[in-house]
């Protein structure tokens, strides 16, 4: 599991910009309805992003990040993963916390409407800003988000947080795919995030300098995976570098 019910992403410092967001309803590539969440900055600056929610899916961290992001100037929108299983209500959906009934959910999930969803919130971030688009994910939708440098989605830059880069269920993950990206690569970790070890974040670097993919692989010692929480308070220092590592990728693409 990842980010707890109650976690909330840290702040950053002062906006810089207004804020307007609210929930809002898209239709996909099949013509399926799905869940997100948009903030929109009053004075844009910097890529817009799509934000890829961890194995929970929309939540309200999400969309507290969305305006955390805004407020720095970037058109931000989280997408939610599990609207054809679970509803589009995402707010009311219970028992997400416990793995025998988030499970199903997610390995119902199917590559085609996954990445279909994922489409469909880039196309529709392009048509509200003219700025260059990037993906920004937790867990696995930081594995998601490394996924999406595939030169398919045209995406200016991929970021995840603590994103598996391993085989799951057979599927290759980011390490694999290496040579298929095409986008600069932000990926941050937690050096005691047992799930991901330093050998395998060794090992997606090179493959992607083999690739020749610009990357930035940081990980910071002794934080666990979901470390980016104002909750967990001895790794703020840890959260506050990622977040200017962060916003410094986004705002060089």
């Amino acid at each position: 599991m990842c980010h707890d019910s109650d976690a909330s992403p840290p702040v950053f410092g002062p906006p810089v910009s207004a804020v307007t967001a609210a929930g809002g309803v898209l239709t996909s590539v099949d013509g399926q309805p799905f869940a997100s969440y948009l903030a929109a900055p009053r004075e844009p600056s910097g890529a817009a992003v799509v934000v890829l929610p961890d194995n929970r899916g929309l939540s309200g961290f999400y969309e507290q990040l969305c305006v955390r992001l805004a407020e720095q100037g970037h058109w931000a929108l989280a997408v939610d993963y599990y609207s054809r299983t679970a509803g589009l209500e995402y707010a009311s959906r219970t028992g997400f916390d416990d793995l025998a009934t988030l499970m199903p959910h997610l390995m119902g999930l199917k590559k085609e409407t996954l990445y279909g969803d994922i489409q469909t919130g880039i196309d529709h971030v392009r048509r509200l800003s003219d700025r260059p688009v990037a993906t920004v994910g937790f867990c696995v939708g930081g594995r998601f988000a490394f996924l999406t440098g595939r030169p398919e989605f045209e995406l200016a830059g991929v970021a995840g947080f603590y994103g598996a880069l391993d085989p799951i269920n057979g599927a290759p993950g980011p390490i694999q795919l290496a040579a298929d990206l095409r986008t600069p690569v932000l990926g941050l970790f937690g050096g005691a995030d047992e799930g991901i070890p330093a050998e395998a974040v060794a090992r997606f670097g090179a493959a992607l300098a083999a690739a020749g993919v610009r990357h930035d692989l940081v990980t910071y010692p002794g934080a666990p995976h979901s470390f980016f929480d104002l909750h967990q308070e001895e790794h703020l220092a840890a959260s506050a570098d990622a977040w200017r590592r962060l916003l410094e990728f986004l705002g060089g693409l």
